[in-house]
């Protein structure tokens, strides 16, 4: 079973679900079995703070960089609230997870925003500057006032 898991990881997994349908426990691969539970849940929190960097780093340029905004900004920052909302709503235990993914996708998402805009880091904040109502509200968009509407 281990050579398996080393040679070919999908007929690997397809082996292990047939042995768990099939109730065949003493033959499961109980050691890379448990490794690879555990990997799943550290890719979801994993995609918690690519899509919190994304948004962040897209919320930065759009703040700073006023002459450049553009509907693709604009769509790329729709796209991962509402991705964002639905990871959150379909794994509840991430809650617990967020201030520490906020902070760690922050240093990201100015690394992101400055490259993208050539603005040196010093231009943004040391510290993340928004709140978390903030960053999942549709109405939020760092410098415009929140009755402007952007469907338009």
């Amino acid at each position: 079973m281990q050579n398996l898991y080393e040679t070919d990881f999908y007929a690997w997994t397809q082996e292990q679900a047939n042995l768990l349908r099939h109730n065949q426990w003493n033959q499961l691969d109980l050691l890379n079995l448990i490794e690879e539970i555990e990997s799943l849940g550290r890719k979801e929190r994993q995609e918690l703070r690519n899509r919190l960097t994304i948004l962040i780093g897209h919320l930065l340029k759009w703040e700073y960089q006023v002459e450049k905004r553009s509907r693709s900004w604009l769509a790329t920052i729709r796209i991962q609230r509402r991705e964002i909302i639905k990871l959150l709503s379909e794994n509840p235990s991430l809650q617990s997870h967020l201030e520490t993914s906020l902070a760690e996708a922050y240093e990201n998402a100015k690394d992101l925003a400055s490259g993208e805009t050539n603005l040196p880091l010093s231009t943004f904040p040391q510290i993340f500057c928004y709140s978390l109502a903030d960053i999942f509200s549709d109405r939020f968009y760092p410098g415009i006032p929140a009755t402007d509407d952007l469907m338009t």
